[in-house]
């Protein structure tokens, strides 16, 4: 597996990041990864040559970093990239913000699930509008000195949000933002089009997450006579009530149908192709997150990284998801 620079970070890290969100995680009474099966996708995503390892101290309720930790306890820590996020508090429903308090507690606090001195990226994982982002980044600037954090990054917000956290660190001489983490896929654009100029011109790394819009890419979902989707038992799409609201539109479908058709003629999946299409993104650094829940899934998204997709292809999958149409 070739490796990638991760923007202006320095870290050479693989063109494909392993998500944890799932890690522990319940729906409708269902473990979705419990622990034996996340130390098997950790195994097979190593064995493949993965070092990015991307969780949150609020993902199954602070079980994805506790079993990362486990795990990372018999290999060499320096050999992995793992970035994790603050915000939400695994603690108290009253600390949920970007205070110092609370990004010192939460930090402090994954760095033991974690079993770590460090993290290589720490996440803001939603933009605080109660907290002045000033402050925010001099604890942060802060914990980067002490050797706990090596890198900033954002998650979700407005572009004029993370351009405002840019103009902030530079004036204060903070450390700024060099990585990102949107939703983007070949479906979901035009919400982060914005947001993604603001990557291209300031040169972040763009992590995204959902890059398989929810699972919608994969081509196991199917549309029904009566425009409903029929969801394979077990799938996000038959556990989660939101999955309809969230990730289905007929532009969508429009886009699954182009993915499918260039899958067939690449010899690919569509999961793959669709990882592809962002992992060849010409205007900065784009390293998908892949949130697999089998191992046969996790080893079918990393074969991605031997796809070849033509100019033509990539085209057909631009227009059909087009930003404005």
């Amino acid at each position: 597996m070739d490796y990638v620079r991760l923007g202006t970070t320095g870290l050479e890290v693989s063109p494909i990041c392993l998500g944890t969100w799932r890690f522990g995680e319940v729906s409708s009474g269902v473990t979705e990864t419990d622990r034996r099966e996340a130390h098997e996708l950790l195994d097979t995503f190593a064995e493949r040559g993965g070092n990015f390892v991307d969780t949150a101290n609020g993902y199954g309720e602070g079980r994805s970093e506790q079993w990362i930790g486990e795990w990372l306890a018999d290999r060499d820590r320096e050999d992995f990239v793992i970035a994790s996020k603050c915000y939400w508090s695994d603690v108290s429903r009253f600390q949920e913000n970007l205070s110092r308090k609370n990004v010192r507690a939460e930090v402090e606090g994954s760095l033991e699930k974690l079993d770590t001195d460090y993290l290589d990226v720490l996440y803001l994982h939603r933009f605080d509008d109660e907290t002045p982002i000033e402050r925010t980044l001099r604890t942060i600037d802060d914990l980067v000195s002490e050797g706990k954090v090596n890198y900033v990054g954002i998650s979700t917000c407005d572009a004029w949000k993370l351009t405002k956290g840019l103009w902030q660190a530079d004036v204060n001489n903070y450390e700024a933002f060099t990585v990102t983490q949107p939703q983007y896929s070949a479906v979901h654009r035009e919400p982060v089009e914005d947001y993604l100029e603001v990557c291209a011109d300031q040169d972040l790394a763009v992590c995204p997450y959902s890059p398989l819009h929810g699972g919608l890419l994969t081509g196991k979902y199917e549309r029904t006579d009566e425009g409903d989707v029929e969801a394979p038992d077990g799938s996000r799409g038959d556990l989660d009530e939101h999955f309809e609201d969230w990730y289905l539109s007929e532009d969508a479908w429009d886009v699954v149908e182009e993915v499918e058709a260039v899958a067939e003629e690449a010899d690919a999946t569509p999961a793959q192709v669709a990882l592809r299409w962002l992992m060849d993104e010409d205007r900065f650094t784009c390293v998908p997150i892949v949130g697999a829940r089998t191992v046969d899934q996790l080893e079918e998204n990393l074969d991605a990284v031997d796809v070849a997709l033509s100019d033509d292809q990539r085209a057909r999958i631009d227009e059909a998801g087009a930003v404005g149409d």
